[in-house]
């Protein structure tokens, strides 16, 4: 790995030199109502494997160094502050556990667990810390704030399928919440999955010049993630329950943070929940790891309709990432100016849009109000100016920019065939890129060496000047993705690809699908040009659920659709009679076939072999694909 070069350390001087790094207001509220902090900071899965370790951040005690731009150091020194905190009488915090937190709510009888973390594994081990100082109280109720893993998959480690199907726990989340939270895991998971280890720094080592955190956490912990379906779906703004003799009146903001969300009072505390839509951070309008893009209009407008109906009742606000904020003046602030940020860009790109300006040409030219820099909650952490900015010119005008040289490009590996080309070479390519690092030019020094990769991967120049370039905007950025994402790249160049670190499709979200998902799931995995010649015909009978569906192939096309029955459907060349578990065990390839046409399990009336076509037309996905290689 490269130093922190001369010009990476002038450049993070000057971007800090207006910071108010005297203000230690979010020290003290990260620290306030501190109960206890665990003993071991490291928690293991059952085979001893270690599932999240936050001693590995003990060199955030030290003062930043000169491989890590100081504001966001100064946010990992916030987000490892961790233990069982209280934030009201009667409303706890776990923090430090996951990327996420976990909130603990007494009631009448037991307890409401908000947003179980990420894995089994760190859910019961914070829960733990809880019961350790609060005592054994059963658990009375569960609440998804939303759609993300992080705020539910964790939830076997707290309940069981058992405790909801016997009625002694409701578990509590915004309508759509099941939908939203498998297909975003299901159809684009493979990709998102391999992207989120460049995002949270997955493969990288932690320390001074490796991975630092990630700005809304420090990253995402590897156990076994779960999900059990909601008891309760919150429909409507002002819809109130009562949960374990706990008052709750939710908001529903869909299309906000996530697909599926809402923010909730706890009117008897006058402690007003945000789940993820504010944060001590500037937030993603659309994350690095690829996702659909958010709304940052109706995002701002949400918080705007939170204030008018529970700014009067609310004396501290609280979510699922970092501190609270206590105080009613101080609470209202911090939700109206991360209104005001998400609004300002929305306003602003709209504003410069409609002057004819392009996306990465807005994402330059933007400028932040003071008042909303001076907020260190405001800062880019963990989203950014620049990638927020081109996130909403996509959301209204999509990639293309209107010039119809960028119309019809080529693809990476013949443009940079013709750009070395054009360089005079590759030699000649990585000395005027060596030029650009010398001078610190690192943007157009990596702009240069990709393009000599990808036309040669094999060159060893053009890949060490790469890596040692974004190690160096690694190193300047404050935003804890951007880190992650630039010294993930260098570190696969140098290496080689890391892969996939976390899992890609859980068990809980395949058993989650209906039938109508799996065919979706199948559909968008056909390789189109060897199934142009192909026409099948294909009924399907569930006895689990009581479903009847009828699947064609034409034109490369998978269609489906449900029916009442299959009697008088014509051309059905196979007719299969199973149950849904049987149908996940036949795309992942984990059912033993014999067996279950053995047992009953599938009956197959008909051509057989139009199935085994089928499946022979379904491309394997690749969790390793490459990133910065071709």
């Amino acid at each position: 790995m490269s130093p922190s070069s001369d010009a990476t350390r002038r450049s993070i001087a000057e971007s800090v030199v207006d910071f108010p790094f005297d203000d230690r207001q979010d020290f003290d509220d990260a620290t306030r109502g501190l109960v206890a902090r665990a003993v071991d900071r490291q928690v293991r899965a059952a085979d001893g494997r270690v599932v999240w370790d936050l001693d590995a951040y003990s060199f955030l005690d030290d003062d930043a160094p000169d491989t890590a731009n100081p504001s966001l150091w100064r946010q990992g020194q916030l987000l490892i502050q961790d233990g069982l905190f209280e934030v009201v009488p009667g409303i706890y915090q776990l923090r430090g556990f996951d990327l996420s937190i976990m909130t603990v709510v007494e009631g009448e009888t037991g307890v409401i667990v908000v947003d179980p973390l990420i894995s089994k594994e760190t859910a019961a081990a914070a829960f733990a810390l809880y019961t350790e100082h609060r005592g054994d109280r059963p658990i009375s109720a569960v609440i998804y704030t939303h759609s993300h893993i992080d705020h539910f998959g964790g939830v076997k480690g707290v309940i069981s399928v058992d405790d909801v199907r016997s009625g002694r726990v409701q578990v509590v989340a915004p309508a759509g919440f099941m939908e939203a939270a498998v297909s975003e895991n299901v159809f684009a998971g493979t990709a998102m999955a391999r992207r989120a280890g460049y995002m949270y720094g997955a493969a990288l080592p932690k320390g001074p010049e490796g991975q630092i955190g990630s700005g809304l956490g420090q990253t995402t912990s590897t156990g076994e993630p779960s999900l059990i379906a909601p008891t309760i779906d919150v429909g409507h703004t002002g819809e109130e329950l009562v949960l374990d003799g706990v008052r709750i009146v939710f908001q529903v903001t869909p299309g906000t943070e996530a697909p599926a969300e809402m923010n909730f009072l706890f009117p008897d505390h006058r402690a007003l929940c945000m789940a993820e839509n504010t944060s001590h951070t500037m937030h993603n309008i659309l994350t690095i790891r690829g996702a659909q893009v958010r709304d940052a209009h109706a995002w701002a407008h949400y918080l705007t309709e939170t204030i008018e109906l529970f700014g009067d009742r609310t004396d501290v606000v609280f979510a699922s990432h970092h501190w609270p904020t206590w105080g009613h003046d101080r609470a209202l602030e911090f939700i109206a100016v991360q209104r005001d940020m998400y609004l300002y860009l929305h306003d602003q790109t709209l504003r410069l849009l409609n002057q004819g300006h392009t996306g990465p040409e807005i994402a330059e030219m933007m400028q932040t109000p003071p008042a909303l820099t001076r907020a260190w909650h405001t800062h880019g952490y963990y989203g950014s100016v620049s990638h927020n900015v081109k996130a909403i010119y996509q959301r209204y005008m999509g990639w293309y920019d209107a010039n119809p040289a960028n119309l019809w490009a080529h693809p990476p590996v013949e443009a940079a065939r013709r750009y070395v080309a054009a360089f005079g070479g590759a030699e000649a390519a990585v000395a005027l890129a060596r030029t650009a690092y010398d001078e610190g030019d690192y943007r157009w020094t990596v702009e240069v060496c990709k393009h000599v990769v990808f036309a040669d991967e094999s060159d060893e120049d053009g890949r060490t000047l790469l890596a040692d370039a974004m190690e160096q905007l690694g190193f300047g950025a404050e935003n804890g993705t951007w880190r992650n994402a630039y010294l993930a790249g260098a570190h696969e160049l140098r290496h080689g690809v890391f892969g996939t670190p976390s899992t890609v499709s859980p068990a809980d979200f395949a058993m989650a699908l209906s039938p109508s998902q799996i065919f979706d799931a199948i559909a968008v995995r056909i390789d189109g040009p060897r199934a142009w010649d192909e026409h099948l015909r294909i009924g399907w009978r569930f006895t689990e659920p009581d479903e009847t569906h009828v699947m064609e192939l034409r034109n490369g096309v998978l269609v489906h659709h449900p029916v009442d029955g299959l009697d008088g459907q014509e051309d059905l060349q196979v007719t299969l009679t199973l149950d849904r578990a049987t149908l996940l065990g036949m795309v992942t390839q984990q059912l033993d076939l014999a067996g279950a046409l053995g047992d009953g399990r599938l009956v197959i009336d008909g051509d057989a072999t139009v199935v085994l076509t089928l499946v022979g037309l379904a491309d394997a996905v690749d969790p390793n694909f490459p990133i910065v290689t071709p």
